[in-house]
């Protein structure tokens, strides 16, 4: 009796955000949702925390219980699978931790990890506690951490306030503990906007843009981590997935740059250039 190969199964590039709800709909689990889609990608999410906010600032927030928390990643990982894992704001120890154990537990792969503190506005959204838990659980569990300069400066205890400090900061960040860091450097003043990846080994890879003017920056953070993850859900290097995740998001801050969204920092127009839902093949 001859054996039949299986046929390979038909499914989505699936990606997993961990992070919080955005109620004005341009950061959050709403701006990764809305970037998993526009990229071609099945976006899933595990809401850690709920916020009242919208283009002008934070209001308040209410934590999700842990034990949530942890369900939502065992309910999504158990049926529907994770290609990639895109995390945001962790805003207490215990939620940390209950991450870190499920990507443990479930050996998530590709994560992405954007150490949210403090939002366009300038509220902080995590408790100082929080900051050495989030390096000694998750950093080593990621695949690359994208802290912003402010972010940066925080986890490494300096200022960083100019262009030549870029290079050593992102090896610091490795000196932390992340395999990969891409350190993004874009509230420097200047005509360009200069980001840098540090990969494991010690290879610096530095991205100069020219910088957009525009009013409209709410979520440019957690858009870009989720462009990223999405292109290493649909198979691409880490190098090429920030690369390519650079020119989604800056085509997005073009497209919404004169767009009038309440009275603060608006969002990005995160469905400017929308493919098709691409289909992956796996064995059964």
């Amino acid at each position: 009796m001859t054996q039949e190969t299986p046929t390979p199964a038909r499914r989505y590039a699936r990606v997993l955000s961990i992070a919080g709800s955005d109620s004005g709909g341009g950061a959050g689990i709403q701006a990764d949702l809305k970037t998993f889609s526009a990229l071609g990608c099945y976006g899933m999410t595990a809401i850690t925390a709920l916020t009242a906010q919208n283009t002008q600032g934070v209001r308040g927030i209410h934590g999700v219980p842990p034990e949530f928390l942890a369900a939502q990643i065992d309910a999504v990982v158990e049926d529907i699978g994770v290609d990639a894992v895109k995390i945001g704001m962790l805003h207490a120890p215990e939620v940390v931790r209950v991450v870190a154990d499920a990507i443990r537990r479930h050996r998530l792969p590709h994560v992405v990890l954007d150490p949210v503190m403090v939002a366009t506005s300038g509220d902080r959204l995590i408790a100082q506690e929080t900051v050495g838990v989030l390096v000694r659980e998750l950093f080593p569990l990621a695949s690359v951490v994208t802290p912003n300069l402010d972010e940066a400066g925080l986890l490494l205890g300096r200022t960083l306030a100019a262009e030549d400090q870029l290079d050593a900061a992102a090896t610091g960040l490795l000196d932390l503990g992340a395999r990969a860091a891409l350190l993004k450097g874009g509230h420097l003043p200047g005509e360009r906007v200069v980001d840098v990846l540090a990969l494991p080994g010690g290879g610096l890879h530095r991205l100069a843009s020219p910088r957009i003017a525009t009013h409209n920056g709410h979520g440019t953070g957690c858009t870009l981590s989720s462009a990223i993850a999405a292109h290493l859900a649909l198979g691409h290097a880490l190098p090429q997935a920030v690369e390519r995740a650079r020119a989604y998001i800056l085509g997005a801050i073009a497209a919404g740059a004169d767009v009038r969204t309440g009275h603060g920092h608006g969002p990005l127009n995160h469905g400017y250039a929308p493919v098709a839902q691409r289909i992956v093949t796996s064995p059964r």
